[in-house]
Formats: structure tokens, C-alpha cells, sequence
């Protein structure tokens, strides 16, 4: 075994929460309705913003679009795994599988936390230099952050699963998680995995941090701006545009924290298990339940196109 390396390696046991067999039902069940859901809010939002004129050009919709776009694609990248395993005997996944499971894990992971950066500066923009709001958060500004928020995760994913790609695995091949990733993966090997730990705590650190400190700075202006407002009622219609995204952010960050910034003698599977369910599964499906339920816009879009399909139904 210890001289097996990974051209050797054909499958990559996924041990997931339990193998009762009731329980693998029930978490079967729950994970579906939990990926429906995800499915129906977020394509109900895209849909929502796509076929509405004044969403469509509000730059704060435009991301909100392409952030729920992100989130069904990051829940599509496990959960559909998960249920086939949870339904199965065998629990494993193919190398290769596990490999490209884990470039768009990241790839989209990611994307959320650049496009949540994006709507972090727009609102920046909208609430402290309202009289450039649309001469700065033009269209063709919007394009280049969405746009640059997909590529960049998209290379900084590709780094990661490379370098993963040549390492030796020699040991046990059972990951006890969902779904693969990086931490699970590099337990599994006897390579030297020093590079790759480095990099995840000095560029991966930059990559993800570098987007949660750039909200924080850009909510400290806007909480300076709006302190400033005379009106309290002033005052709660600019907290009004922030609320729910600022939910969003504290959701999405507190959950990547605790799975990827830690130090690694620190690390739990059972620990990152549950973290990593929460980062992957609970947050896609509850952002937009976040914007619709807190959302004016939003509801209002719904109205009219239930509006739109009423009128069709009776023609």
C-alpha cells in the first residue's frame, strides 16, 4: 500500500453522517427538500430578475442574479452526490470525480464570496456617493465585477485541485464527509502537504479574507454615512437596503471561518462535517429566502409576474 500512489487510486469512499439505514433515509429526504428548495428560491430569483425591466438594470439585482446563479450551481456541485450515495450501498466516488467535484466546490464557493463583495460596493456607492451612483456602477462596471468574480475563482480553484492532483495517497482512502474537499483530502495523503497547507493559509487567506475585509470597510463608511442622516426615518430606509445582504455576509463568513481558518492540529472531520453542510447546503438555500422575505423589490417583481400569469391563463 505504501508505495500506491494516486494513478492507483480508482474510487474515494465518502462515509458521509451514518449508515443506519433509517437514518440514511430520513437524511436522504431531507436533503431533497433541502435542494429543492435551493433549486426553487434561487431560479425563482434569477427568473424574477430576469423577466422584470427595473430589476434587471439595478446593479444590486443584477449581482443578487448572478450570486443565486452561483449558489444553485455551488448545492448542484454536492447535494445530487449526496443522494445518490445516501441511496446507495456504496459510498464512494471516482478519483477523477472527487478531483472535479472539488474544482467546482471551490470554484463557486468562492464566486459567492467575490460577488458578495461586488454588492458590498455597490451599496457603498449608492448610500456614500449617491451623486455618482450611475456614472461609477455603470453597466459596463457591473459586467467586469461579475464577470472577473467568475475567473478569478475560477483559477484559484484550478490551482488548488492541480496541486492536489499530484499528490500520493497511501493509507485509507475514506473520507468522512459528503462531498470532497481540500482538508479531507490532504489527511488522506503521505506526500508532503506543506505547499499546498501554505498556500491555503496565505493566498487562500487573501482570496477569501481579502472580500470579507473589503465589506467590512465598505459597511464602516456606510454606517458613517448613515449616521449622519438627519431623519430617523432617513436613517432606517438606508439600513433597509443593507439588512439583508449584511445577513448574508455574517451567514457566509462565520461558516467559511470555521471550516477553513483553522490551524490544522485543530482539525475534526466530524467538526468540518457539519460546518461544511452548513456552508454548502443550509446557506444556497436560505439567501434567498433572505432577500425575498426582507425585499420590497423583490416581492413586488413576484406580484407582477404572478400579475403576467394570470393574464395569460385567462387569454
Amino acid at each position: 500500500m505504501a508505495s500506491e500512489n494516486q494513478t492507483d487510486i480508482h474510487e474515494i469512499v465518502l462515509l458521509g453522517l451514518s449508515t443506519q439505514p433509517e437514518h440514511q433515509r430520513l437524511l436522504f429526504v431531507l436533503f431533497l427538500f433541502i435542494y429543492l428548495l435551493t433549486l426553487l428560491g434561487n431560479l425563482l430569483i434569477i427568473l424574477l430578475i430576469r423577466l422584470d425591466d427595473h430589476l434587471l438594470h439595478t446593479p444590486m439585482y443584477f449581482f443578487l442574479s448572478h450570486l443565486s446563479l452561483a449558489d444553485v450551481t455551488f448545492a448542484s456541485t454536492t447535494v445530487p452526490k449526496i443522494l445518490v450515495n445516501l441511496m446507495s450501498h456504496s459510498k464512494t466516488i471516482s478519483y477523477s470525480g472527487c478531483l472535479t467535484q472539488m474544482y467546482f466546490f471551490l470554484a463557486f464557493g468562492n464566486t459567492d464570496s467575490f460577488l458578495l463583495a461586488c454588492m458590498a460596493y455597490d451599496r457603498y456607492v449608492a448610500i456614500c456617493r449617491p451623486l455618482h451612483y450611475t456614472t461609477v456602477i455603470n453597466h459596463k462596471c457591473c459586467l467586469l465585477l461579475a464577470s472577473g468574480s467568475w475567473i478569478i475563482s475560477a483559477l484559484h480553484s484550478l490551482l488548488y485541485t492541480f496541486l492536489t492532483s499530484h499528490l500520493s495517497f497511501c493509507s485509507s482512502w475514506e473520507i468522512p464527509y459528503l462531498f470532497c474537499d481540500v482538508y479531507p483530502l490532504l489527511e488522506l495523503s503521505c506526500s508532503d502537504t506543506m505547499l499546498i497547507k501554505t498556500l491555503a493559509h496565505t493566498e487562500g487567506v487573501v482570496d477569501i479574507l481579502g472580500p470579507f475585509v473589503f465589506i467590512i470597510i465598505s459597511y464602516a463608511r456606510i454606517f458613517c454615512t448613515i449616521m449622519k442622516v438627519p431623519s430617523a426615518a432617513g436613517k432606517r430606509k438606508a439600513f433597509s437596503t443593507c439588512g439583508s445582504h449584511l445577513a448574508v455576509v455574517v451567514l457566509f463568513y462565520s461558516t467559511v471561518s470555521c471550516l477553513y481558518f483553522q490551524p490544522s492540529s485543530g482539525y475534526s472531520a466530524q467538526k468540518g462535517t457539519i460546518v461544511s453542510l452548513l456552508y454548502a447546503v443550509m446557506i444556497p438555500m436560505l439567501n434567498p429566502f433572505i432577500y425575498s422575505l426582507r425585499n420590497h423589490d423583490i416581492r413586488a417583481a413576484m406580484v407582477r409576474l404572478l400579475g403576467r400569469i394570470r393574464r395569460c391563463l385567462r387569454k
